[in-house]
């Protein structure tokens, strides 16, 4: 019993410094800032008819994560975003239509030890939302 109490307390008074790295949510405005002063490599995960519908962020990139059917190669995906940044520790800003698929591509890419991630609160409908411009894709 007293070892149980032991491992209870440790795990509490560690657990801050054991939890997993957390995927970074950023506003339309921390986006810019990020892309501007650190050169974050901005990507869209959405599909084609989406960019196409509502043009995409500026300075961005597209790489869709999610197939017609809804499957998500994550290893030929992470290839295809190596390939893509200009460095290893490169910011990585995911974007999709409102938040859901980045913060899923996100939480693989942390899980394959991929550092400085972030996804776009509210995705490209928080974007538009609150009045930045998009270009044609």
């Amino acid at each position: 019993m007293a070892l149980n109490s032991l491992v209870l307390l440790f795990l509490s008074f560690f657990s801050p410094w054991l939890a997993a790295v957390e995927l970074g949510l950023l506003s339309p405005e921390q986006l810019q800032v990020m892309q501007q002063e650190q050169h974050a490599l901005v990507v869209d995960v959405r599909t084609a008819p989406e960019w196409h519908n509502t043009g995409i962020i500026p300075d961005s990139v597209t790489l869709q994560s999610f197939n017609a059917e809804g499957k998500f190669d994550g290893p030929q995906w992470l290839s295809a975003l190596q390939k893509l940044k200009a460095r290893p520790d490169q910011p990585v800003i995911l974007v999709c239509r409102s938040g859901n698929r980045s913060a899923k591509v996100g939480q693989f890419l942390l899980e394959q030890g991929v550092p400085n991630v972030y996804h776009l609160q509210n995705g490209i409908q928080g974007w538009i939302k609150s009045g930045h411009a998009v270009k044609s894709e």
